[in-house]
């Protein structure tokens, strides 16, 4: 087994160093970039939301900006890509976190479990399972000599947004957080919230700052409007901002400002899904277990750039991570 998950590290390192995301000159300028082997495992929906450990091993990998030279430890931010896997939103988002002194850590959770998107055919990896990555990159980060531990946040897109949604979950850092350790924060960015778990009310003391358009089709912000209400109202520091107008993907600067057509896409916008009971993720319509092939899976929606609504979330984040993390 050891060989195996060598070998396959070794497959990964060399798929993020080759096909990995393109660098403009402005993006380079940091003062170390490494590329880390993650040891993680796939895990099933049910097994992730019993807690269990005893799925397949497999390694991932992760790119690792330190912004500036030194011993100083910096706050981190890890990053979790959406179905379609890590695109150019990053060369928007990376320039900007360095930039205020900020290391970033961009996990690829697919390469290593021989994925490319999952956009057509989501059954290809659990909905949850980047939140049991993003706790073993939390794990990894923590050790790094040129890393704050307490300093760490959690920042997803689309399906590693809603991974990074619901790491804020007390029940699942229970189960899957090292003792002793907590993201400082948490950024969802246009996560899918039509899934109602156990105890999901019960989150972490943290911030938690979602951001969404008002037009997405892909995923609706309404469940997220109603989940973020309870929250408010149990007390948490959670809070969801909504851009007018702005559709799926809105900081995906590669797409056309006019909405654009996924055809092959699926979609759960229609779907209205609980846990019921432990472990089990049932249609609530027709109370049978949920599957990708329900009448509820549609596909065709849209996605789309808002510079608009791009620029005012740069901003928001910005502002947000000066104060959480104690910038000077």
């Amino acid at each position: 087994m050891r060989v195996k998950l060598l070998k396959s590290a070794m497959v990964v390192v060399a798929f993020v160093c080759l096909q990995g995301w393109q660098l403009r000159p402005a993006e380079a300028q940091v003062a170390r970039l490494e590329v880390h082997a993650l040891a993680s495992m796939t895990l099933t929906d049910k097994q992730i939301l019993l807690g269990r450990k005893d799925g397949t091993p497999v390694m991932l990998a992760g790119e690792l900006r330190i912004p500036q030279p030194g011993t100083e430890k910096l706050p981190a931010i890890v990053l979790l890509q959406p179905s379609g896997g890590f695109a150019s939103n990053l060369n928007r988002w990376l320039p900007e976190l360095n930039g205020m002194g900020i290391a970033t850590f961009a996990l690829d959770s697919f390469a290593g479990r021989g994925i490319v998107s999952t956009t057509t055919d989501q059954d290809q990896l659990a909905r949850l399972a980047m939140m049991f990555d993003a706790y073993r990159a939390l794990e990894l980060l923590a050790k790094h000599p040129r890393i704050d531990a307490s300093r760490i946040a959690l920042m997803g897109f689309s399906r590693g947004g809603q991974s990074a949604l619901y790491a804020s979950m007390k029940r699942f850092q229970s189960m899957y957080a090292s003792a002793g350790l907590g993201f400082a924060a948490y950024l969802p960015f246009y996560a899918l919230c039509n899934t109602t778990f156990i105890d999901d009310g019960n989150v972490s003391e943290k911030p938690i700052r979602q951001f969404h358009g008002s037009a997405d089709d892909y995923n609706p912000v309404a469940p997220c409007r109603s989940y973020f209400e309870r929250l408010r109202n149990a007390g948490k520091d959670a809070i969801l901002t909504e851009y007018p107008d702005a559709h799926h993907v809105f900081d995906y600067a590669a797409l056309p400002t006019t909405p654009v057509l996924q055809p092959r896409s699926q979609t759960t916008r229609n779907c209205v899904l609980k846990e019921e009971p432990l472990g089990e993720i049932v249609n609530a319509k027709t109370g049978t277990p949920f599957t990708h092939s329900d009448p509820c899976v549609e596909l065709g929606p849209h996605t789309g750039y808002d510079p608009a609504a791009t620029e005012a979330a740069v901003t928001s984040v910005k502002t947000f991570l000066h104060t959480a993390f104690s910038l000077k």
